[in-house]
């Protein structure tokens, strides 16, 4: 039952760090300092939470959350401002689980 705990911990920690880089590092509609919205962008952590599991690189991440400003959120996209959200990204480190 520890191992189980230790691993449920452990996600919550790699959810709670996604949610602050997509707060305060992407944060494309400026809600960062809106506490009442700090879940604002929660829909997305699975998603980014997914890639950095399977290993996607800068470029990946930031393809990605360009497409959730363009596609999803009608914003233009800032190619080298999002390659740095991504560097971030990819420094939580995130554990695949079996």
């Amino acid at each position: 039952m520890t191992d189980e705990r230790t691993l449920k911990l452990a996600r919550i920690r790699e959810v709670e760090a996604i949610r602050q880089v997509l707060l305060h590092y992407w944060d494309p509609i400026g809600i960062a300092d809106v506490p009442e919205a700090a879940d604002e962008y929660d829909s997305y952590i699975a998603g980014v939470h997914g890639l950095l599991a399977s290993g996607a690189d800068e470029q990946r991440l930031a393809a990605h959350l360009a497409a959730i400003q363009t596609e999803a959120m009608g914003l233009p996209q800032t190619p080298e401002y999002l390659i740095h959200v991504a560097r971030e990204l990819r420094s939580i480190n995130i554990k695949l689980r079996e």
